[in-house]
């Protein structure tokens, strides 16, 4: 007895019965679960009560047609794949029907492994639907703060941990880390999940601003401080009292305002340009650095008290290649986000696809995750790496072993199943096609819990 792979449901509706017959027995064989039925009417019956494949049905049909009946599953479900069986003079038909939305047409007679790929890609299609919808449920629960940080790796879970135990202290903190790491995000979510999240969030790049206009922007100045000046203007300092301030790459703040930073910190008051009066703060400064902010002091362009003022909680966020094994959950995340900004289609992401993710480097970190899911999805599923074959570019980072770099594809494909099926081991072998003691294996050998990809309602 051959053990066929099971695949999912298909809904099969022809009102011949010869075709409904033959259909049944190769979508079975092929390892599908198929539900064949007579007439649209009796197909859209089992669609109103939340049909979870995918559904194939003959255009002329007595009654309700194929096209008609398709008009009726969007209804319910717009992204349900539906598949139509045409006769030759239906082809044109057929092709407009795909454009108002059909996943595919089969023309009759069709052979029986023509059948088998048509449905194994809409279910592939499903698959990812499914995810999809996963992912943007996601999207809306995170107003909580750990939420924002994607991935289920040690690195970016330890990062959460650091944000949970001091998000409400009043201490000051350093967040250093790689350029594209996402230090900004560490900062929001310190300040959404402290008591300050009701105050203002203020972000200024000290990279970004030129030197001359530094110290008005920060302090702020009265009305005459400058030639042809009439107006007082609140600076950025003042402006996130109450809230958060968060200098991003600290270290190219000039050393003149590096001093007064630092009295800021330990008097927490200011005095606006061309003003006498003290303004007393309320804020918590969070700074973050792509540089090692010690060396920056052996070569006296950083201040060694403001560093030990600023450090008292040092957060680092983590390269992404050393939590590879979320790129293909991040990575998804990303295109959904840029499909539905860009209003396109979501393409199906294939398995060599997700195998170069995994296999590049990611020198520019997040960000250029981000990046290349936004080629992905404005390139029609094209590669969204560059054209050299990136998985043998050298780089200095890339030390990983050939077993290695196995293992870390290895433990995403068994994390991204777990949290498909939101944790269900049943489900999840479904996916993986593996036997229960591999998974069982598996998951100890990379320290997997079940427990951490069950979603509560």
């Amino acid at each position: 007895m051959v053990d066929y792979e099971y695949k999912g449901p298909v809904l099969f509706i022809d009102d011949e019965m010869h075709i409904r017959l033959s259909a049944k027995q190769t979508l079975e064989l092929a390892g599908f679960d198929a539900v064949c039925l007579e007439s649209a009417e009796d197909g859209l019956k089992q669609i109103e009560q939340g049909w979870p494949g995918i559904v194939i049905t003959d255009i002329k049909m007595p009654n309700m047609d194929g096209l008609a009946f398709m008009e009726q599953v969007q209804k319910i479900d717009k992204d349900l794949p539906v598949i139509l069986i045409t006769g030759h003079g239906d082809v044109t038909m057929a092709v407009q029907a795909m454009r108002d939305g059909a996943y595919d047409f089969i023309e009759k007679p069709f052979p029986s492994d023509l059948l088998i790929d048509v449905a194994s890609r809409a279910m592939e299609r499903l698959t990812l639907i499914k995810e999809n919808r996963k992912l943007r449920e996601k999207l809306k629960k995170q107003g909580e703060l750990p939420t924002g940080l994607m991935g289920k790796s040690k690195p970016i879970d330890h990062v959460r941990n650091q944000i949970r135990n001091i998000a409400d202290a009043q201490a000051d903190v350093l967040i250093a880390g790689e350029t594209g790491t996402g230090k900004e995000l560490v900062a929001r979510c310190l300040h959404d999940g402290s008591s300050r999240h009701n105050g203002h969030f203020v972000a200024v790049n000290c990279g970004a601003m030129p030197e001359n206009l530094f110290e008005s922007e920060l302090f702020g100045y009265e009305p005459g401080t400058f030639p042809g000046n009439n107006s007082r203007r609140i600076g950025k300092i003042e402006y996130s009292s109450g809230g958060t301030l968060f200098l991003d790459e600290i270290e190219s703040l000039p050393l003149t305002l590096q001093v007064k930073l630092l009295r800021v910190l330990q008097e927490r008051s200011i005095e606006r340009l061309g003003s006498n009066q003290v303004l007393p703060l309320n804020l918590r400064i969070v700074a973050a650095t792509k540089a090692d902010l010690l060396d920056e002091i052996e070569k006296g362009t950083f201040r060694e008290d403001l560093y030990y003022r600023l450090s008292v909680v040092t957060i680092h966020t983590p390269p992404l290649r050393s939590w590879k094994e979320d790129i293909p959950t991040l990575f998804l995340h990303f295109a959904t986000e840029a499909a539905e900004r860009f209003k396109r289609d979501l393409p199906d992401i294939r398995t060599a696809q997700t195998e170069a993710l995994i296999a590049h480097d990611w020198p520019g970190n997040v960000r250029e995750l981000k990046n290349a899911s936004e080629r992905f999805i404005l390139g029609a599923g094209q590669n969204p790496l560059h054209t050299e074959p990136v998985a043998h570019k050298k780089t200095d980072h890339n030390d990983e072993s050939l077993p290695q770099r196995l293992e870390t594809y290895e433990k995403s494909l068994i994390v991204q199943a777990l949290e498909q099926t939101h944790g269900s081991i049943k489900d999840a072998l479904d996916i993986l096609k593996v036997p229960r003691k591999t998974l069982s294996d598996k998951m100890k050998k990379y320290d997997i819990e079940r427990t951490d990809y069950t979603h509560k309602g």
